[in-house]
């Protein structure tokens, strides 16, 4: 196959001997031993777009700069338009303090704030084009670079009606008022549910697979309370490290709607209901 091929010859190496691992939904995942005994991590995808893993390499690198303590990142060791290469982050138990080190961690990942709401790239979520065009605060930002985009995206498709439309401009009106306390720009993930998490080998807590940009914290944290995963001692261990602000609890359906309109978009309408679910909280 000629990606594999291709690996080889970014990597330094041929490829000896490689074994699928599960857990991937848009691309394949394998693990891989290289000719000269070194054993790394591989997606390969032969329809993703072209910028699509150059993408996501480029978020891994905005989500280790700040070298967060207690916290892995994988490393990327090569890049091409139809495979990501990465360190194997063979895993691990996870200690007793699991929880606590990552709740700790991912607050300092949203403390090193980047420079902006937005990001100097464009990247994805899924499959799906994520646009993350800078704007001067965040009810633009989410207005125009998030929900904006996957409701029209709806609309091509034939997902989202007139009604649904009337409804997401119904809440444009009020996001300004809705999205919280003003705060400088966190260091997002992006796309923070279960099957983002990891652990390394000595227990540490690792993130893959992310949708990075600068944006509102309770947009990771409203993922991290969509489909489970995170208990409630990683958040009580984040509130310690970097409180979260008043009126939290009623903003998390406001920001799960992004995550469910993409779910919407990849995975089909029904999805719609906690879209709407969504929204009859604030109409």
């Amino acid at each position: 196959m000629i990606v594999w091929a291709a690996v080889g010859e970014a990597l330094g190496s041929e490829v000896a001997d490689r074994w699928p691992l599960s857990g991937g939904d848009i691309n394949d995942a394998y693990a891989v031993t290289l000719g000269d005994g070194r054993s790394v991590f591989v997606k390969v995808n032969a329809r993703a777009p072209g910028d699509m893993f150059a993408a996501e390499a480029r978020g891994l690198a905005f989500l280790a700069e700040p070298e967060v303590p207690d916290l892995r990142i994988p490393e990327v060791l090569a890049v091409g338009e139809r495979f990501l290469a990465l360190e194997l982050l063979e895993p691990g138990p996870r200690p007793s303090d699991f929880d606590e080190r990552l709740g700790r961690a991912v607050a300092a990942l949203h403390r090193a704030a980047p420079e902006a709401f937005g990001l100097d790239h464009a990247n994805y979520i899924g499959r799906l084009p994520q646009p993350n065009d800078p704007r001067p605060d965040w009810p633009t930002f989410y207005r125009e670079m998030r929900l904006e985009p996957q409701l029209q995206l709806a609309e091509d498709s034939g997902l989202a009606d007139r009604r649904l439309r009337a409804r997401f401009e119904a809440l444009y009106a009020k996001l300004p008022e809705l999205v919280g306390p003003a705060e400088p720009p966190a260091r997002l993930h992006g796309d923070l549910w279960g099957g983002n998490l990891h652990q390394a080998a000595d227990g540490t807590p690792a993130l893959i697979d992310p949708a990075a940009a600068g944006g509102h914290r309770e947009l990771d944290l409203g993922m991290m309370q969509l489909f489970g995963g995170f208990g409630p001692r990683v958040f009580a261990a984040y509130d310690e490290a970097y409180p979260r602000p008043p009126g939290h609890e009623e903003r998390v359906p406001l920001y799960q709607l992004y995550f469910l309109m993409a779910h919407v978009n990849l995975f089909g309408r029904g999805y719609l209901s906690g879209v709407s679910r969504c929204l009859d909280r604030y109409l």
